[in-house]
C-alpha cells in the first residue's frame, strides 16, 4: 500500500483518488474549496459520475480515502503527490498554469522527505520543468522528481476508463521515478508506455485530444461536401468506419466539439507551436471548421440528433463547461450574436473561401 496525496477534488482528481484508494492505497485529497471538502467528508460527490459516489463512500468508510483543505494533512509522509487541478484557457489560447504552479509551491512547503510529484492535469510540454523549478526553489532540504502521467477519462465512463485503460502513459527525466509511478497501476495489468523524458508524455495527451478533435472537424467538413453533392453523410461515415484503419469512433457529423477538454487543448497546443515559431495550420483549420460548423447549425439545430450533440462530452467536462449547443442557442436567439463562445482568442477569424455557409464570424474577442 502506498500513501498518496491528490491535489484537487475536481472531476479528474476525485476520480483518480477514489480509484487509487480502491486499489488499496491510502489516499488524501486536498482542495482549497472548504464547501467541497465538507461535502466530500459527508460522502457527497459534488458532481455526477456513474459509480463514483459508491466508490468514494466505500473507500472513505474503509479509511483509505480522506479529505482535507490542508496540505500539511496530506503531503507529509506521502510517496506521491498527484497534481490534478484545473488548467483553463488563458487570454492568448495558452493553458493557464497558475493553479499548477500554486499547487507545486504548496506541495514544496509541506513535503518532509523525498517525493514523486505527478502531473495529471492536462499541461503543455515544459510544464514539468516549471514544476521542478518551483519544488527546488521552495524546498531545498528534500529531493523531488516530477513525472507526467496524463489522464484519459471520459465523462460517464471515468471509473471504467481508469480501471481498464487503453494505456497508461508516464514520463520523466528520472526513469526510476517514472517506473515508481507505473507501479501504482500494476494491479490494472494495462499496457504501460514509459517515455524517456517528461515532454513526450505531456505531448501524448495534447496530441490525442487534438487528433480526436480533428476527426470531428473532418467528418463535419465531409458532411458539408456530401450535402452539396447529394450524398448521404451518415452512410459515408459508416462506410469510412468499416475500414479497420479508420474505425467508426468520432465520425458522427454534428455541431462540433466542445466541453472542457477539446477546445482549450487544441488552442493550447496551437499556442505552444506558435511559441516555437511554428504555424500549426492543421490545428487552425480544425478550430475554424468547428466554429463554422456551429454557426451553420444555428439555423437547423432542431435536426441534429442526440448522438451528434453528445460529441462534446467525449472527455471530462464540468457542469459549467460550454457546449456546442450553448453557442448555437445564442446565435439563434440573438441576431447580433456571433459564434465566438469557444473561439480561441489567439486565432483571428476571417471568412473562408468557398465554404458557402454565410458569414458567422466574430470580428473581435469578447
Amino acid at each position: 500500500m502506498s500513501k498518496v496525496a491528490v491535489i484537487g477534488a475536481g472531476y479528474v482528481g476525485l476520480t483518480t483518488a477514489a480509484c487509487l484508494a480502491d486499489l488499496g492505497n491510502k489516499v488524501a485529497v486536498v482542495d482549497i474549496d472548504q464547501e467541497k471538502i465538507a461535502q466530500l467528508k459527508r460522502h457527497h460527490v459534488p458532481f455526477y459520475e456513474p459509480g463514483l459516489h459508491e466508490l468514494v463512500e466505500r473507500n472513505a468508510a474503509a479509511g483509505r480515502l480522506t479529505f482535507t483543505t490542508s496540505y500539511l494533512d496530506a503531503v507529509p509522509g506521502a510517496e506521491y503527490a498527484i497534481i490534478a487541478v484545473s488548467t483553463p484557457e488563458g487570454e492568448g489560447g495558452e493553458a493557464d498554469l497558475s493553479y499548477v504552479e500554486s499547487a507545486a509551491g504548496s506541495i514544496a512547503d509541506a513535503m518532509d522527505g523525498p517525493l514523486v510529484v505527478v502531473n495529471k492535469s492536462t499541461v503543455p510540454p515544459l510544464t514539468g520543468d516549471m514544476v521542478s523549478r518551483v519544488l527546488k526553489q521552495r524546498n531545498t532540504k528534500h529531493d523531488s522528481a516530477v513525472v507526467s502521467n496524463p489522464e484519459f477519462l471520459r465523462e460517464g465512463s471515468a471509473i471504467q476508463d481508469f480501471m481498464h485503460p487503453d494505456r497508461v502513459v508516464v514520463g520523466s527525466h528520472d526513469r526510476e521515478a517514472a517506473e515508481k509511478v507505473a507501479r501504482l497501476y500494476a494491479p490494472l495489468e494495462a499496457p504501460v508506455l514509459i517515455t524517456p523524458n517528461i515532454y513526450t508524455a505531456e505531448m501524448v495527451k495534447y496530441a490525442s485530444n487534438a487528433f480526436l478533435a480533428t476527426r470531428i472537424s473532418f467528418i463535419n467538413e465531409i458532411a458539408m461536401i456530401s450535402e452539396r453533392v447529394g450524398a448521404d453523410a451518415k452512410l459515408v461515415a459508416e462506410g469510412m468506419g468499416l475500414d479497420k484503419r479508420i474505425g467508426p469512433n468520432y465520425l458522427d457529423a454534428g455541431i462540433g466539439y466542445g466541453g472542457s477538454c477539446f477546445p482549450k487543448d487544441v488552442a493550447a497546443l496551437s499556442a505552444v507551436a506558435e511559441g516555437f515559431n511554428y504555424h500549426p495550420e492543421l490545428l487552425h483549420a480544425v478550430m475554424e471548421i468547428n466554429r463554422d460548423q456551429r454557426c451553420s447549425s444555428s439555423t437547423s439545430c432542431a435536426n441534429v440528433s442526440r448522438s451528434s450533440l453528445g460529441v462534446w462530452s467525449a472527455c471530462s467536462a464540468s457542469p459549467s463547461s460550454p457546449t456546442p449547443t450553448t453557442c448555437v442557442r445564442r446565435r439563434a436567439s440573438t441576431s447580433h450574436e456571433f459564434c465566438s463562445l469557444l473561439a480561441p482568442r489567439s486565432v483571428p477569424m476571417t471568412p473562408r473561401r468557398s465554404r458557402g455557409r454565410g458569414s458567422c464570424f466574430p470580428t473581435s474577442s469578447t
